[in-house]
């Protein structure tokens, strides 16, 4: 008996433990970076190094909710940067296999400054991509696939895509905040973080094999306003030199503290907050809850600040004082944002560095039932990355066509951020020459076939304006 016991404690030790056996991950090629916090554990697969899950500041939460990003806590042995860490909290949907707009499900945190580095293995000097990703400003996260930036590192750029704060964790005044820390700028969080970032990419990026003098911002929807922004803070000054807007221009004033704080106080309410509350009752309230919260959850937008954000975009623009660098700027033909695209890039590029524009006009075939007007917002993103088989968006789906214009595209946005100090046009795709926009000029139409230059004058806005123009 005792035997037969024996016997069937080991057959069911065997059929509990082989699937978890199974279900283990293969092991990673590590690979270890000293920043200056630490040591930091990425995995290295087929020439290329990734490292996710990478703090830039520390966790905005508690006494640091709504206040500058502060410095990382520096931590003794080795940093494990193998996986993601949770997105920024946001709305999702109570379906966990359900991604909310922004291509976000599951779990979410506050503790959410963190970035994702992917590598050429052996770089030195590489140019560097820094990604701003999208969502309506509180929405999405930079580790999602449609950013994956393996393509890039095999053309030689290293890619450090960001998380930042979001809704009104990020775009949020109140008078209770104001007597505290007064000696620091108030709002703005999430452009306060893309500072942060960009000072870390100053101070780390060569650890990783990039070049610390040749940092292209870039960004799409939301994470396109982030950065149009940056190039107004006074801040942000030298710590890039080109920049990337696509299908977010966002030329937009930024909105009256005043407005912002009422439009706060208003919302709290909602939630059973009166105007008197205290900012220790404002940093009790939970993440989870101004998320959950519709008048609260997308925040107040950008705010004046004398010290951080003291004019707009648009304003230094047209008084000729923005950050002079090269800029790559456009839209999608299925959405709206052309002329607002062709009215950046005429503004920027009036004279000093040159500004470049462009219309995504190719609809894949397995799309062309949905996308009857054109490619819809976002649909760049998986041929600027050539992330066709990390996107949601692609996959088994994409044919030959699709692939070959995905890889085009990627040749031509890292041709953009390889582009050599002062020139005037880079050269991409089997010959192709981008030259720059000046008022009444050419525009790259990204077709199925490639890139060519067409007038730009007389394209319409999106859709809906073609269809009004139509007989």
């Amino acid at each position: 008996m005792r035997q037969l016991i024996l016997s069937l404690m080991a057959a069911s030790a065997g059929l509990i433990a082989q699937p978890c056996i199974a279900q283990m991950p293969d092991p990673i090629d590590g690979v270890e970076v000293q920043t200056q916090a630490g040591t930091l554990l990425g995995s290295r697969a087929d020439g290329v190094l990734v490292f996710r899950g990478v703090p830039y500041a520390a966790p905005p939460v508690g006494d640091n909710r709504w206040r500058p990003p502060q410095p990382v806590e520096p931590w003794k042995g080795v940093r494990a940067a193998t996986a993601h860490e949770a997105p920024c909290t946001q709305p999702v949907d109570t379906d966990t296999m359900v991604a909310n707009f922004g291509g976000v499900n599951g779990a979410q945190s506050e503790d959410c400054l963190y970035l994702t580095i992917t590598a050429p293995e052996n770089a030195q000097g590489a140019p560097v991509l820094v990604w701003f990703h999208g969502g309506a400003f509180f929405l999405g996260a930079g580790s999602l696939g449609s950013y994956d930036g393996t393509a890039n590192a095999k053309r030689g750029v290293v890619t450090v895509s960001v998380n930042y704060r979001l809704g009104a964790l990020a775009n949020f005044v109140h008078p209770a905040l104001d007597a505290q820390n007064p000696q620091e700028p108030k709002g703005n969080y999430a452009l306060q973080d893309s500072v942060a970032v960009l000072e870390w990419v100053r101070d780390n990026i060569a650890a990783f094999g990039g070049d610390p003098e040749q940092v292209t911002i870039a960004g799409q929807s939301a994470g396109g306003g982030i950065v149009t922004n940056l190039l107004s803070i006074p801040s942000a000054k030298g710590l890039f030199d080109k920049a990337i807007v696509q299908s977010g221009s966002l030329l937009l004033p930024d909105r009256p503290r005043a407005q912002a704080q009422g439009m706060a106080i208003e919302a709290l309410e909602t939630i059973g907050i009166g105007a008197d509350a205290t900012a220790d009752d404002l940093r009790g309230i939970s993440a989870q809850t101004f998320a959950a919260s519709e008048p609260l959850r997308a925040g107040f937008f950008f705010t004046p600040d004398d010290s951080f954000k003291p004019t707009s975009t648009i304003a230094a623009l047209r008084a000729g004082e923005e950050i002079d660098v090269p800029l790559l700027v456009g839209s999608n033909q299925g959405e709206g944002g052309f002329r607002g695209a062709r009215t950046f890039a005429s503004l920027a590029g009036d004279e000093g560095a040159p500004a470049f524009l462009y219309r995504f006009d190719h609809t894949p075939a397995f799309r062309e039932g949905e996308w009857t007007k054109g490619p819809i917002h976002s649909a760049e993103l998986m041929f600027t990355f050539d992330s066709i088989d990390q996107s949601s968006w692609g996959g088994e789906r994409a044919d030959a066509a699709d692939r070959a214009l995905a890889s085009t595209v990627n040749e031509c946005w890292v041709a953009f951020v390889k582009m050599a100090p002062g020139a005037r046009s880079f050269e991409c795709g089997a010959g192709f020459e981008w030259q720059p926009y000046r008022e009444g000029g050419d525009v790259a139409l990204i077709e199925t076939g490639g890139l060519r230059m067409a007038p730009a004058d007389g394209l319409p806005d999106g859709p809906e304006q073609e269809e009004a123009a139509s007989p």
